[in-house]
């Protein structure tokens, strides 16, 4: 795929980079999200108007709605209707709900998911393919059909989403020097090479794809399941859930337990099986219920995924890249330690705001910087021990070079950004469109945390002289150092 250069700074000796800014995934593993509408729905010359609802929605929500009482998906459980928030359309009660409160349900027979393509008339064709790929063109098909069950449904979801994998190459330059930028063009990348791949199946079988699809309609179902596809359901692992997929995001919501749940046939006359979405907190009659999408995302995945970003402080990340290079002359020592200790080669580490480093990320470091006269701990004697050694500083020149290393890889990867820290605090006080309003959060989440990492490595390499090493430790361990560091001599009488 193609991807920006990294950033990477030479190891001494014959070792070559370790360190690589920013990171550029090789592999995009269809991620599975819950969902978030922006909606710019089409007209519908079918609208009916509900008297339910606000007359200044959309004509196709009023159609919308209507389509859900005529198939029985509105019941004495349902208490929310579609409205419009500052975030979009959304869900308002209809009451006042208490915590855990069941709000809608819907049954499976409405699901859009790998079993509704494989019951369709497309099933065959699709049976080989990824899941995503299959919903991906059973849903692009449903929508060029007139006839669709899921006609009204379709007719309200977004043409597209303030997703970066929908941004203009122009909108795209405000992201120069973030990681999220090199994300997203691998994202699109592998969404293209997916699509050229199925273009062979839809070109044989015309006969059940009649209209031609395009590049923008894959693009286009690819980002409504991103945003909207409901994740770790009882043995769904991929599926859109019509009405339930209205419920907008709220960072005020803190916990993801309870929000839904899938629930088996109850009672002699049941026989399908529901998806119940709840009220993670107390909401107010005509409020709007939120859930929480995902709480280890940091602002970047927000953004790829649904197209926000969030002002706390712990969304806010950046990952450091860390490889053993080939040319390392302890590579397969290394390698081993690595495996040992449940890394491998290549190790990605998310630094999170105003949070410590992860576990493993300084062991590793050492490891990856161990040369010198610190080789020694590579030999096999060590290798049931190294990594206790390694969680604590080695040497004085291992540990000023694992600082230096980080500090100068942060401080190049600054000075890719088109902007500077406090340009971009100036420009969040400004009028933004949503777009520029991401980018510019997202470059100044990425520097705070950059910054972050080189104030802890320069606060570190300040304190290189009182430091205790792996030789200083072992001394005290035979005995033969005292507290403070002093050489013990043992004098024989």
């Amino acid at each position: 795929m193609a991807t920006p250069n990294p950033t990477s700074l030479p190891l001494p000796s014959s070792s070559s980079n370790f360190l690589s800014l920013p990171r550029t995934a090789t592999c995009i593993p269809f991620p599975l999200k819950r969902p978030l509408l922006h909606p710019k729905p089409r007209l519908s010359l079918n609208s009916l108007a509900s008297p339910d609802l606000d007359p200044s929605l959309p004509s196709n929500v009023h159609t919308f709605w209507e389509w859900l009482r005529q198939e029985g998906l509105l019941s004495s459980k349902t208490h929310v209707k579609p409205a419009i928030f500052p975030e979009g359309l959304g869900l308002a009660t209809t009451k006042d709900l208490s915590k855990n409160e069941v709000v809608l349900e819907v049954p499976k027979r409405f699901w859009i998911n790998p079993d509704a393509v494989a019951n369709s008339e497309i099933g065959n064709v699709c049976s080989g393919l990824k899941p995503w790929i299959s919903v991906a063109l059973f849903l692009i098909r449903e929508n060029f059909k007139e006839d669709s069950r899921w006609r009204r449904y379709l007719d309200i979801l977004p043409q597209e989403t303030d997703s970066t994998v929908f941004w203009s190459e122009e909108e795209l330059a405000e992201l120069q020097g973030t990681q999220l930028l090199s994300t997203t063009l691998n994202v699109k990348e592998y969404v293209k090479s997916e699509f050229h791949k199925v273009e062979e199946i839809i070109l044989r079988h015309k006969d059940l794809f009649p209209t031609p699809i395009t590049l923008d309609d894959f693009f286009w179902a690819f980002g409504i399941l991103r945003s909207r596809a409901f994740s770790r359901l009882r043995g769904q692992n991929l599926v859109l859930i019509p009405f339930a997929d209205l419920v907008n995001h709220s960072a005020d919501v803190t916990s993801e337990e309870h929000a839904w749940e899938v629930k088996g046939p109850a009672g002699l006359f049941s026989w399908d099986i529901l998806f119940s979405l709840r009220s993670p907190i107390s909401v107010k009659a005509g409020e709007q219920v939120f859930i929480q999408y995902d709480l280890k995302k940091s602002n970047a995945d927000l953004a790829l995924d649904y197209g926000f970003v969030e002002s706390k402080p712990d969304r806010n990340a950046y990952t450091l890249t860390l490889e053993i290079p080939e040319s390392d002359p302890f590579y397969d020592d290394k390698l081993d330690i690595a495996e040992t200790n449940g890394l491998g080669e290549t190790a990605y580490f998310d630094i999170v705001l105003d949070r410590p480093f992860p576990d493993a990320m300084l062991p590793f470091l050492r490891l990856l910087a161990l040369g010198g006269t610190d080789a020694f701990l590579l030999e096999s004697l060590f290798r049931n021990s190294i990594w206790g050694h390694l969680e604590m500083p080695v040497s004085r020149a291992n540990e000023e070079f694992v600082c230096q290393v980080v500090r100068n890889a942060c401080e190049v990867a600054l000075s890719g950004y088109r902007t500077t820290l406090e340009e971009d605090e100036k420009l969040k006080e400004e009028k933004l469109d949503s777009r520029l309003r991401i980018a510019v959060g997202i470059r100044e989440g990425e520097k705070r945390v950059l910054q972050q990492i080189i104030k802890i490595f320069k606060d570190r390499e300040l304190e290189l002289d009182e430091l205790e090493y792996y030789q200083e430790r072992r001394l005290k361990d035979l005995g033969l150092c005292g507290e403070q560091g002093e050489i013990i001599f043992w004098e024989s009488k």
